[in-house]
């Protein structure tokens, strides 16, 4: 067996592809699962993309391009951001990547030195510590509170910024997932003025910009100044149903995106020009598809927070953004003391022989998400029903839970959650 170094031994990875796996597994051996695991749309994607790929690659653009991105898709992902989110951005603030999750590490390359304090909002993105930890960053966790609609604390800025011995960055996701929860527009006008001015970078996480259900997505680079202390970074997964296609891009200083560009041409080499033609066609399509698509999920989270709350045990937020639901399940778990992890493989593997619920336990994101789960929405409305019909039947079969403890003794809950 090799002997890998430290960080390989200690890095953790999204646990949402580990559940989507064994869905997987046990979907191929003839069982029925409804996937709500999986942050993924069950669309395919929007259809000007796929012409435009389709005609990119008649025409033969498939060779290397700028590692910084095609010239016409960073001015259209420019004009995207000016024209939605009134970001003062050209082509120079964008840098195209494969996804968001890259720019989760070039930023911490570009700014991070081993010490350095990270403030990290909890529950957070898997993907999110190991990133840091990569740079030798300290991770310094902030819980949000179901009570405070899991919005950012502005008491524990303040406190980090103060206090902490070397305070470097913030790790901003709105909205937020797992929660759903969004930062509102008097919250990053008060971010920004605890920032600015000062040495602290800001990584805008915002790859549900178009699923937010109440009031409107506001970008921290929008306020003064913030180029100056900010990265935002976008994701075609989700609006555009793109996953698979790996598109993404940051806006940030001109100085930033060059750098980005370094970094990106060390690893990536460039992304594919004909997936930036789709990516272009996507921003700058007037079909209005997307946004029918945005209605379509905002429908399905109609059908699943009322039926989860109507589940004895169970507490759950009307999200303001997002596709996921994000339920406290801690009463539930603690009368069968269950994690809420176990609590979630047992909807998939243990309840029935013949029918299984994927979803995530909550600590999947982090200690501050015990006791909850997390339920994407992506999924026929006929399926979220039938879920939902399963959950509570499934919880009421405690002689199975039994048996599913027995079989897996690390999911037994050894202290009961705080309500």
């Amino acid at each position: 067996m090799p002997q890998f170094s430290q960080f390989a031994e200690s890095i953790t990875a999204e646990s949402a592809f580990t559940v989507l796996a064994a869905a997987k597994n046990l979907k191929a051996a003839g069982k029925r699962v409804i996937e709500l695991e999986i942050g993924d749309s069950p669309f395919p994607a929007v259809e000007p993309a796929r012409l435009a790929a389709l005609r990119s690659l008649q025409s033969g653009l498939a060779q290397y391009g700028p590692s910084a991105g095609q010239p016409a898709f960073r001015e259209a992902a420019a004009q995207y951001v000016q024209r939605r989110y009134g970001l003062a951005a050209s082509a120079a603030n964008i840098t195209a990547g494969p996804g968001a999750k890259p720019f989760e590490l070039f930023f911490c390359e570009a700014f991070l030195n081993p010490g350095d304090g990270v403030l990290v909002f909890s529950p957070y993105f898997p993907t999110y510590l190991p990133n840091i930890a990569r740079r030798g960053g300290r991770v310094v966790l902030s819980e949000l509170q179901q009570a405070h609609e899991f919005r950012p604390s502005l008491s524990d800025i303040e406190r980090f910024l103060k206090s902490d011995p070397q305070p470097r960055a913030i790790f901003l996701n709105s909205p937020h997932n797992p929660t759903g929860g969004v930062a509102t527009l008097q919250d990053l006008k008060a971010i920004a003025d605890l920032v600015r001015g000062s040495q602290i970078m800001v990584f805008a996480d915002e790859p549900y910009d178009r699923m937010v259900w109440r009031g409107a997505h506001h970008s921290l680079l929008a306020q003064p100044d913030m180029f100056e202390h900010c990265v935002a970074a976008y994701t075609f997964s989700k609006s555009f149903s793109m996953s698979g296609w790996r598109l993404g891009f940051s806006v940030s200083h001109p100085a930033v995106a060059d750098r980005f560009a370094q970094l990106a041409n060390t690893v990536l080499s460039c992304v594919p020009p004909f997936v930036q033609e789709a990516g272009v066609a996507a921003l700058t399509d007037e079909t209005g598809q997307c946004e029918r698509r945005m209605k379509t999920f905002r429908q399905k989270l109609d059908i699943l927070i009322p039926g989860l709350n109507q589940i004895a045990g169970v507490q759950c937020l009307d999200p303001a953004g997002t596709f996921y639901a994000f339920p406290c399940v801690k009463e539930i778990c603690n009368r069968l003391q269950i994690t809420s992890h176990g609590l979630a493989l047992y909807f998939l593997a243990g309840a029935a022989d013949d029918l299984g619920v994927a979803c995530l336990g909550g600590e999947c994101f982090g200690a501050a998400g015990a006791g909850f789960l997390r339920f994407s929405c992506s999924e026929p409305d006929e399926n979220l029903r039938a879920a939902l019909e399963f959950l509570p039947v499934a919880i009421g079969r405690t002689d199975r839970v039994e048996r599913y403890l027995q079989a897996h003794p690390e999911f037994r809950l050894r202290q009961p959650y705080p309500n």
